[in-house]
């Protein structure tokens, strides 16, 4: 098990998945949707990695699935929210795309740890 939960590939991932979308999604939301879908967004990618920090930190097998399901929906939220910002072209296809494969990886990631840590408690 990881010394830290920085060390977490899915951590990590939900990490690189929140500094992207600063760049690529939230500088190009106009004024008006301040309050509105770019908090939204910042919302759910802060949750995605803050929930996985929170489960490591609770050294329960089952607490720390809970918060690791809470992270997968902030992850699945993201990609709403970022499909609303392709629909009212606030952002082009190709970024939706690349939003696509980085939120796939942090569900397989997440959902691996899940297992992962299925199988320890199984163990116990």
């Amino acid at each position: 098990m990881a010394g830290n939960f920085e060390e977490l590939h899915c951590w990590q991932a939900c990490y690189n998945l929140r500094n992207y979308l600063k760049i690529s999604v939230l500088e190009k939301l106009p004024k008006n949707e301040k309050f509105e879908l770019h908090s939204q967004i910042l919302r759910a990618a802060r949750s995605s990695t803050a929930n996985i920090a929170e489960g490591w930190g609770r050294y329960h097998y089952k607490e720390n699935i809970n918060f690791l399901r809470f992270s997968r929906g902030s992850v699945a939220e993201i990609l709403d929210h970022c499909i609303e910002a392709k629909d009212c072209n606030y952002i082009n296809l190709e970024t939706l795309d690349e939003i696509r494969l980085r939120t796939e990886k942090c569900v397989q990631l997440i959902n691996g740890y899940i297992r992962y840590l299925r199988s320890k408690s199984d163990e116990k």
